[in-house]
């Protein structure tokens, strides 16, 4: 029990680091290297996909982005970028595709 709560702990400081001073254009850096810290400890890539999604699209707040417009990415990219990834590959090139595409269609509604 002990192990587990160290390691999610970790995750927790990996994401958190990852987070400082991110912008939209270090996407890919950002999901490669959560998703790939992730599997350490999950080994689940969807699991670590959608973690990794919800971490690296940034947070949404009242001033930069409608909550309906993160809340619209985020359940795109969910449903249809976490499955690109793989143990051995995150794809990053591809979820970035995915996500971008997703940013079009959510931005349009």
């Amino acid at each position: 029990m002990e192990k587990r709560g160290v390691e999610s702990l970790f995750m927790v400081f990996v994401i958190l680091g990852l987070l400082v001073g991110q912008s939209a254009a270090d996407f890919k850096d950002c999901y490669g290297s959560c998703f790939l810290t992730c599997m350490i400890f999950e080994r689940d890539p969807v699991k670590c996909g959608s973690k990794c999604l919800k971490a690296c699209l940034g947070t949404y707040s009242s001033q930069n982005l409608k909550h309906t417009d993160y809340f619209c990415k985020l359940g795109c990219a969910n449903s249809l970028c976490t499955n690109l990834s793989t143990k051995l590959d995150p794809a990053v090139e591809k979820v970035e595709g995915c996500v971008n595409s997703c940013s079009e269609t959510c931005s349009k509604n």
